[in-house]
Parts: structure tokens; sequence; C-alpha cells
């Protein structure tokens, strides 16, 4: 099994074996147009579940024993309370606390839940701690969050345009970017995930993620065009080849990647932990989406636009002369089966078949040859 990974890792990056990946972009671009516009409807219909970090509100702690029921039998305890329209979150803390979070509460409904809280983990109402977050400081997040996506994304396109001096690889890398963000974000508005600050670490994390492929793709797309006027390939035959070449390192890293991801999203949902499940969905989605924008977005969205310059329209016009020139020599040596011939005089051509060559003789000894010829 493993020599016959070995030998197709080296069929494709040899080239001997390779998919057309550039040349379906328009599969590729359809399908992501599919999944954009699902995204956005989610966004626009069901938008986004904000956390108190974001929106503000009361954050309630209790000790509590924690069962594989704690989450669900507190949350319909706590739609019961005096306090009515809480929006509450509930969420466990180990092994040991439960945590509760609800809309911004008054002084009197901070104490009459907080009563409740202790009425119902069977504790005094100063062992429940409680923090009010107020909406200023939400939207103090929320614009340090949008202000540090904005400088990331600026400081990206500057460095990749400055490593491999084309601008046009920096506009593809960053359209696969947002591609990346927006699928993850409804995704998240589908599910009605909460958004939190680990939402946001997560969201950050795969957007490296996904860079980090993209360029991995792009370095060998250059080491592949370097040179590519003395060629017989276009920029996209080119390109393509590199994406052949790194598409193997690209699952294998892809999957390694996504295997703790899933257990730790796994986890957190089984113990109904809100940072844990938060951080491990936007790192599970982000990293599946990332890997597929770095093969079947950021590539095809390059060729694209490098395929419209006026170096490559011209590259291509003399690949297809060449092509043209050598089927016709082609066609001229298939036509003309006889050979010919001038003659001595007036200089006209005569064909002449060609004859074709007799089996040479073998060769016999010295002493058959006397036996042959006998005494005379």
């Amino acid at each position: 099994m493993n020599s016959v990974k070995k030998g197709l890792a080296h069929r494709l990056y040899s080239g001997q074996v390779s998919y057309d990946f550039v040349r379906n972009r328009k599969l590729w671009y359809t399908f992501s147009a599919i999944l954009l516009s699902i995204s956005i409807l989610a966004l626009v219909i069901r938008g986004l579940t904000l956390g108190i970090e974001f929106v503000g509100g009361t954050d309630f702690q209790a000790p509590i024993e924690v069962t594989s029921n704690t989450v669900e039998n507190v949350r319909d305890a706590v739609e019961e309370f005096e306090v009515e329209d809480l929006n509450a979150a509930v969420f466990t803390i180990g092994d040991d606390a439960v945590r509760i979070q609800t809309r911004i509460l008054n002084p009197e409904e901070t104490a009459t839940l907080r009563a409740s809280i202790a009425e119902l983990t069977g504790v005094d109402p100063e062992q429940v701690t409680y923090n009010a977050i107020g909406a200023s400081w939400g939207q103090q997040v929320s614009q340090q969050a949008t202000i540090a996506l904005v400088v990331f994304i600026a400081l990206v396109m500057l460095l990749i345009w400055v490593w491999f001096r084309d601008w046009k690889m920096s506009v593809a890398a960053i359209i696969a970017l947002a591609h990346d963000l927006i699928v993850t974000i409804g995704i998240y508005a589908l599910v009605g995930f909460t958004v939190t600050p680990a939402t946001v670490i997560g969201v950050l994390t795969i957007l490296g993620y996904s860079l980090y492929d993209t360029v991995v793709v792009f370095d060998k797309i250059k080491e592949n065009v370097d040179g590519l006027e003395d060629t017989s390939k276009t920029y996209s035959e080119a390109a393509n080849l590199g994406i052949n070449q790194v598409l193997v390192r690209s699952l294998n890293t892809t999957i390694i990647g996504v295997l703790p991801v899933a257990a730790l999203l796994t986890a957190g949902s089984a113990l109904s932990s809100g940072p844990l499940q938060d951080l491990g969905l936007a790192l599970f989605i982000g990293m599946l989406v990332g890997a597929y924008s770095s093969i079947f977005i950021a590539t095809p969205v390059l060729t694209t636009l490098k395929e419209k310059e006026p170096k490559q329209i011209e590259h291509r016009a003399t690949i297809e002369r060449r092509a043209e020139r050598a089927a016709h020599r082609a066609s001229r040596r298939s036509d003309d089966p006889v050979v010919t011939a001038e003659t001595a005089s007036g200089g006209a051509t005569v064909a002449t078949a060609q004859r074709p060559r007799t089996q040479p003789r073998g060769a016999t000894s010295r002493a058959e040859r006397k036996g042959r010829s006998g005494p005379r």
C-alpha cells in the first residue's frame, strides 16, 4: 500500500498522472457560488447568534454536580423562572459548575435570578457569582476584531506581493480568503452556534491556515512558470501541474489537521462546553474550506487573471503557430511516399518508387565455399 501511494505521488509530481483543475474552473466557480449564496442568505435571514461579549449581558456561575443531563435540565428550569425573556445560554464548566448567560438585567432582575439559580442548584445565593457585561464593551470588542481583520488582510496582500512580485497572486489569495470567511460565518448562521471570542480566534486561525496552503501552491506555480517562454506549456498548464505536484501534500496536511479538530468539536459537543464547540466548529469548517479554496479557487482565479495579460496571449499564439507548423510538416511527410530524382536532361524530376531492400545473404565460411566448388 505504501509503495502504491509513493508511486501515485511521484506520477502526480512528474505530470504522468494529472487532473485538469484549471480547465474545469467553471465547475468550481459554480459550486462556490452556490456555497456563497447559501451562506449570504443564512446571514441575511437567520443572522448570527452573538454572545454576550458582543451584545452585552449577564453571566452567572454556580456550583453543581455535572451529569449528562445537567445542561438540558438547567435550561428547562431557567425557562420557568420568574424573570422572563432571558434568552439564556447554558454551559458546563468542568464537572462541578454551570454557567448561565442572559440578556442585560437591571439590579432587581439580577437579584431575583441569582436567588432562583441558587435554589435550583441547592446552594446559598452568595455562592452564585455573576458578571455584568455592558453593550458598550461588546461594541468595543466587535470594533477591535474588525480592525484586526482589516489590518491582517492588508498585511497579507502586501507580503504576498513582495514575496512573489505579482499583485495578481495577492488578489487571488484574498479572493480565496474572503470565500473561506463568508462560508465559515454562513455555516455558523445555519447551525445557530453562538459567536464568542473563541469563534474569532478560530476564524483568524483558519485564515492563516488557508493562506499557508495557498502560498505553498503559488510557490510551486512560480517555480513551474520560470522560463515559460522557452517551453510549449501555457501558464494554465504550468499552474495545473503545480496543483497536482502539491495535491498529495495538501490532502495529507488537511487530514492530519482535521482529525484532532474533529475530536475537539466532538468533545465540546459531548461536554456541552461552549468555548470548545465554538473553537472546534470554526477550525473544522475553516480548515476544510481553506483546503478546498487553495486548490479549486485561488489557482483558477490566478490563471484567469494571468491568461489575460498580453504576454501570455502572445505566448499562446506562439505555441499555436508551432503546433500548426509541426502538423503541416507531418502531413507533407505522410503524403509523399516516393523519392524524387532529377534527370540529367532538362532538370525534370521523375518519381521512382523506393526499392525494398533484399535480405542480405548470410555469410559462409571459406571451407563451405570450397566444398561447394569441389575439385576441378
